[in-house]
């Protein structure tokens, strides 16, 4: 790797030479994961129509999220065990399973089979794209890596609902599976052409965190269990076992030798902690928008699938846009995008919960205002995500730095997650599927965003603290084993 200072690194660094292929075979990880969420989402009907299985329809969502989140949190470990090479390459071969066998599944049984497999290798290639950029690329690289992976959804977001609706509508859903595989193909050569054989040793136990996933898992699925129907006490219990199960979790993590996340993670004066929540509270904030606005703009705005999908796209496109242009971002214009994203994403979160729920007749007058606050959703957490990334990277102590890594996408995994099942909560007991139709689809959309606003404004504080850490150069930042400069100003 080059060692170059920060301040002159620049995109042609990143995307020029050896470095283009290893960037492509990275953000393609992230890209394969991300499509075929988008994929899946749009052709479940179909397969449903197709198949059968109405009853597990929430689950084939569900099985793919948990397993993402096992797959995610075993990627440091399997760095170790086996090598970056072999792990993505195999991590690859396992989603490839997984999809053959969604395009060729006979019954919903068989279907959810492969997106459990799908889901693990998924969030092994999902959480090795993050965990690799500090093995192959230097220092001042990171934050436009980080950019160029997170961006992967933004792309995502445009070509899965493409590919998953143009087979759908022509009754052929299976060849959205399909056309998955030739990409995944190409990808696991890319990793053998250009990813280092082995990578570095970290002291921490290398075993399976196997109590703190399993409470992870059992959280996720409480909440997913919980949305089902819009019951308040059964949405209460669901809530509360699986606030009990978090908590249970945090208190095994910090007793365990053998952890998913950094030590420091749990300490309330640490910059982790303020880190690891203003990650959670921002990916909460994008996922309980993402999920319904294709619903809300098809119900009470008359938009065809197609178009409310690629509105709906415009939030995924904010965040992209503000993450490669924020990335080569430095010093003061680090901490004042950090600052500055959750109130951007809070204000497009209040203007949502105004401008959406009343119906329209869909012409573009009305529905550009929407649109625009999608877009500065997506924008603001976009502007701080790289940073906060590379962050959690620069803070993590030497011997944790491998664990850090895999973290990242643990986090927002469990945070997407979470945020998704608690939407369905919020949505369903609001009205979502009472029988007045779109009475009870505007008052869905309301306290949908009212609610959810309240992530990006707590995440205000969270960012506000991240920001004076690094204003306030901490002590435990110099001694993470990452050759930084005390007085350097690109922090």
């Amino acid at each position: 790797m080059n060692s170059f200072d920060r301040d002159r690194a620049t995109w042609s660094d990143l995307l020029g030479g050896r470095n283009a292929v290893r960037s492509i075979a990275l953000a393609g990880g992230v890209a394969l994961h991300a499509i075929n969420v988008y994929i899946a989402t749009t052709i479940l009907p179909s397969v449903v129509a197709d198949i059968g299985g109405l009853d597990y329809y929430a689950w084939n969502t569900t099985l793919f999220v948990v397993a993402s989140i096992v797959g995610s949190a075993l990627a440091a470990r399997a760095i170790e065990w086996v090598g970056p090479r072999a792990v993505y390459m195999s991590a690859g071969l396992v989603f490839a399973a997984g999809t053959l066998l969604c395009a060729t599944a006979p019954a919903m049984s068989s279907m959810l089979a492969g997106r459990l497999i799908q889901g693990f290798g998924g969030g092994l290639l999902f959480a090795l794209s993050y965990a690799l950029i500090r093995l192959v690329f230097a220092e001042a690289l990171w934050p436009r890596a980080m950019a160029l992976v997170s961006g992967m959804w933004g792309v995502a977001t445009l070509i899965g609902p493409a590919v998953g609706g143009i087979f759908a509508q022509v009754g052929a859903w299976r060849y959205a599976f399909w056309s998955l595989l030739p990409a995944t193909g190409v990808f696991i050569v890319l990793a053998l052409l250009v990813l280092p054989k082995r990578g570095d040793r970290s002291s921490f136990d290398t075993g399976v965190p196997m109590k703190q996933l399993a409470l992870l898992s059992a959280a996720v699925l409480a909440l997913s269990i919980s949305s089902i129907r819009p019951a308040l006490a059964w949405n209460l219990v669901g809530i509360v076992t699986a606030l009990s199960l978090t908590a249970l979790f945090v208190v095994v993590e910090r007793k365990a030798n053998c952890r998913l996340l950094p030590r420091q993670a749990f300490e309330p004066s640490a910059p982790l902690a303020a880190l690891y929540l203003s990650l959670g509270l921002l990916a909460v904030a994008v996922t309980a928008s993402e999920i319904f606005v294709p619903l809300f703009l098809q119900v009470l705005h008359g938009q065809t699938p197609l178009i409310a999908g690629y509105l709906a796209a415009l939030m995924a496109g904010g965040w992209t846009v503000a993450s490669v242009a924020s990335a080569g971002a430095t010093g003061r214009r680090v901490r004042r995008s950090i600052g500055v994203s959750p109130v951007l994403a809070g204000i497009g979160m209040v203007a949502l919960a105004a401008l959406v729920p009343l119906r329209t007749s869909g012409s573009w007058t009305s529905l550009a205002p929407m649109g625009l606050a999608l877009f500065v959703v997506g924008f603001g957490v976009g502007l701080a995500w790289p940073h906060l990334l590379t962050r959690v990277l620069q803070v993590a102590p030497a011997q944790e730095q491998a664990l850090a890594s895999s973290s990242i996408t643990t986090v927002q995994l469990f945070a997407t997650a979470s945020g998704a099942a608690l939407a369905g909560v919020v949505a369903n007991l609001s009205g979502l599927t009472e029988a007045n139709g779109s009475i009870g689809t505007s008052r869905a959309a309301f306290w949908l965003f009212a609610a959810f606003a309240a992530a990006p404004m707590m995440a205000i504080v969270t960012c506000a603290r991240v920001a004076r850490d690094m204003r306030r150069r901490r002590p435990d930042v110099a001694s993470s084993g990452i050759a930084l400069d005390v007085n350097d100003r690109s922090l």
